[in-house]
């Protein structure tokens, strides 16, 4: 017999962090990479978390070094972090958390993987000529 299907449930903060991939995208003039990233979501992603609701990475298994992040990990209700999965996919890296009391995938946050880098020539003008 197959295992049930998870439903995939996306966040506000998920859809937030799409509107900033849009725009991050059309700056860069590759705003057709978010059409892209839209039909790869319905097409492949949102598929394979319904199917493998743990295919991503523990987050926890790499936790983060900042004071910030660990305050914000600290902050969460007990038991939420261990809960947090990771799931790569082409240049795009998402959060999620999978609950099988309620067979839900939850959306929580999605990034290009160049939004998570420093824009050093903004940092420091004149710095790089």
């Amino acid at each position: 017999m197959a295992e049930p299907l998870y439903r995939v449930e996306l966040t506000a903060s998920f859809l937030e962090c799409l509107d900033a991939i849009e725009g991050f995208l059309l700056e860069a003039d590759a705003g057709f990479a978010f059409d892209a990233l839209l039909a790869e979501l319905r097409a492949t992603v949102f598929p394979n978390l319904s199917r493998f609701p743990r295919i991503g990475r523990r987050y926890l298994d790499n936790p983060p070094q900042s004071a910030e992040a660990l305050a914000q990990l600290a902050a969460l209700p007990a038991g939420a972090a261990q809960a947090l999965r990771e799931y790569l996919h082409g240049d795009y890296l998402m959060l999620y958390t999978a609950s099988e009391t309620s067979a839900m995938v939850t959306l929580l946050s999605i990034r290009h993987l160049r939004q998570l880098s420093f824009d050093f020539a903004k940092l420091w003008p004149g710095a790089w000529r």
